[in-house]
């Protein structure tokens, strides 16, 4: 049974516009069991001969077929799957990886392959192989600790670990001293004569006898093939096995396969500690900055809600506008004269309002117990705690009959519990406000501040005694209403004003005279300014995980130059293009990964840090943190691709020769 049939191959090289043939119709056939030595001087075309021989290399012209099968125009997919069940490698330079173990060297080819083997029992065949070959108490031995008799040793076991029927040779022993030189070709014979067929490229004459057959290379052509000294091929072997090229490859997406995928990528990245930490450093910073400034903005949004929800829900605010007389501005309610009769009209004639509360301000002087403090004073009626979310922390609110009699009482806010009362229960006490007693009944809930003001910083009295008594007011400054619906706020606007030009008998020209608010247009602007300043911090934050990604694909270029000879190796072994591509994507992102779950940590413990030390509003939430976790993933993803495209696209033969 022939095993390789080579009809007429020629092998052209192409630098530049010159073109270097090496290989001139190269015609030869090897049966199954032989041991060929392939011999000649340098630059003969003796490894461009092998490197074909092994579906390393394409050749330019010529017929190559393999077990009866036309192999010579194969796709990339097929000569890799062909690699790696039929064909053994032994490379003069071991090409083992020094991250790994004898034994896990031995089993790297089992990575690219269909085997349905466990672990366990890869592992015991992988033991076996090497004891075979006499390192046996070696197994888990790097390659720097092994001579190099061994680690040559460690290749062949390499190279039987998919059971092949061809085994290529590349000067196994020219970088070996006599003796291990020896051992290795001892070896070789042993396998030659348990039916492996040998095809070995020396220029060692003396190596050469111990195959069965010589075939001498000059300039590209065959000028001699001779029986050696070895024993011939033995008749009567095995047939070959037919290999169908239409079933060439291996899918991918396999549960085993990813997972040794994940295995070999985990191993290159811990063989590069110092690298890999920055990498994910890298990422880690963007991954908690996003987190970090995407909670501030989000506890800004909501300590804004907060705080605007405090001053009431679905309010309109009514006031006098200030009115221009020759394009100067005159003082508001000049024009306009709001009064407590107007409160009454628009609560009776105008459909969809629920409460209404008047005020009238001003600023005084509080005394108590020999303390004073000058704060904010505000006259407002009964409704004030139902429309502005003031339900007194302690105490009670006035009534209605305490603000038609003009009660003398009071409910103070925060501040002034603090300033006068120095944080003790005030109440039942007497304060002087502007001369004139009021007894406190009430302390107001905590608001803390709106801007420059202090919304704690004020006294809540009954508006007909803040007019009468204390302000010597015939008229309030606002009217603050309460609509039921919030979609018919607009409507209610508008009736609002109407209603007040009516009372008022003003003309159309002057509707601009009174000024209606809504403090819900007011909430959506500031929570979108909010919202955007929100943005804004993570874009920032997005800008340095986008240069954390720019860092990975910077390391995984530099890793894809250092690793060229592994990478064909690998391809060597029986690893396609899509091998290597999901094998460096798989480490891309597993660095981001890695970096956005322990940027998702340092960003959470940040976050709680600036909330509990700086006493800041920070809110984490979930969808914060999967954006940043997802944002990782795809740097790793998209910054991989590049240089896992570079590394899948590499030559094999080119790979192997780089130094």
């Amino acid at each position: 049974m022939k095993i390789i049939e080579l009809d007429n191959i020629t092998k052209t090289y192409h630098t530049g516009t010159i073109d270097v043939p090496v290989l001139h119709g190269i015609s030869l056939s090897i049966a199954r069991g032989e041991f060929v030595a392939i011999m000649g001087h340098s630059g003969s075309g003796k490894s461009t001969l092998l490197n074909i021989l092994g579906l390393l290399d394409t050749p330019s012209g010529g017929a190559y077929r393999l077990a009866g099968r036309e192999v010579s125009r194969l796709p990339e997919d097929a000569l890799a799957a062909l690699r790696n069940r039929f064909l053994g490698f032994v490379f003069q330079q071991f090409n083992l990886l020094g991250r790994l173990s004898a034994v896990e060297n031995v089993l790297l080819p089992l990575v690219y392959s269909d085997s349905r083997k466990d672990g366990a029992t890869a592992k015991r065949d992988g033991s076996n192989l090497l004891e075979k070959v006499g390192l046996g108490q070696r197994l888990l031995h790097k390659p720097n600790e092994l001579s190099g008799g061994q680690q040559q040793r460690v290749a062949i076991a390499r190279s039987l670990v998919n059971n092949p029927l061809l085994l290529l040779a590349d000067e196994p022993t020219g970088n070996l001293d006599t003796k291990s030189a020896a051992e290795i070709i001892h070896i070789l014979k042993e396998l030659n004569d348990s039916g492996i067929t040998i095809v070995m490229v020396t220029h060692e004459p003396d190596l050469a006898q111990a195959a069965s057959r010589i075939i001498t290379l000059e300039d590209g052509r065959i000028v001699s093939d001779a029986r050696g000294a070895g024993n011939a091929a033995k008749a009567g072997d095995a047939e070959a096995p037919v290999y169908d090229a239409a079933a060439a490859g291996h899918p991918v997406a396999n549960t085993v396969r990813i997972a040794n995928y994940f295995g070999q990528s985990l191993r290159a990245l811990l063989s590069n500690k110092t690298r890999s930490v920055l990498s994910i450093l890298g990422v880690l910073i963007g991954v908690a900055s996003l987190i970090a400034m995407m909670a501030v903005g989000k506890g800004a949004q909501e300590e804004v809600k907060k705080n605007i929800s405090s001053l009431g829900s679905n309010l309109l605010i009514v006031r006098p506008n200030s009115p221009r007389m020759g394009g100067v501005a005159i003082e508001a309610g000049a024009a306009v004269r709001l009064t407590l009769a107007d409160a009454d009209d628009i609560r009776e004639s105008v459909p969809g309002i629920d409460k209404v509360a008047p005020y009238s301000s001003g600023r005084g002087q509080v005394v108590y117990n020999g303390k004073n403090w000058n704060t904010s004073i505000d006259g407002t009626s009964a409704d004030y705690p139902y429309m502005r979310n003031s339900a007194p922390s302690k105490g009670r609110f006035f009534t209605h009959e305490e603000t038609v009699s003009r009660a003398k009482v009071a409910l103070v806010g925060q501040t002034i519990v603090r300033e006068l009362f120095d944080g003790e229960n005030p109440i039942g006490e007497y304060i002087r406000i502007k001369r004139i007693d009021f007894q406190v009944i009430g302390v107001l809930p905590e608001k803390g501040a709106s801007g420059w003001r202090d919304e704690d910083d004020c006294i809540i009295i009954p508006v007909n005694t803040a007019m009468y008594r204390l302000m010597g007011k015939e008229f309030v400054d606002r009217i603050d209403v309460r609509v039921t619906d919030f979609d018919a706020m607009d409507k209610v606007s508008e009736g609002i004003r109407q209603r007040i030009m009516q009372l008022h008998r003003l003309p159309e020209e002057r509707m601009s005279s009174v000024d209606v608010r809504n403090m819900a247009d007011i909430q959506n602007t500031i929570s979108s300014t909010t919202k955007a300043f929100s943005y804004l911090l993570g874009s920032i934050a997005f800008i340095s995980l986008l240069v954390g990604g720019i860092g990975i694909m910077n390391i995984m270029l530099v890793s894809v130059t250092e690793r060229t000879r592994e990478i064909g190796l690998r391809k060597a072994l029986g690893a396609n293009n899509k091998d290597i591509l999901f094998q460096f994507i798989i480490e891309s992102v597993v660095i981001c990964v890695i970096g956005g779950l322990t940027g998702i940590l340092l960003g959470s413990s940040v976050s709680l840090t600036l909330a509990r030390v700086a006493h800041w509003s920070t809110k984490i939430s979930l969808v914060s943190v999967t954006m940043a976790f997802t944002f990782s993933v795809l740097v790793g993803l998209i910054f991989g691709v590049w240089p896992a495209k570079k590394a899948s696209r590499l030559n094999p033969i080119e790979a192997l020769r780089y130094e």
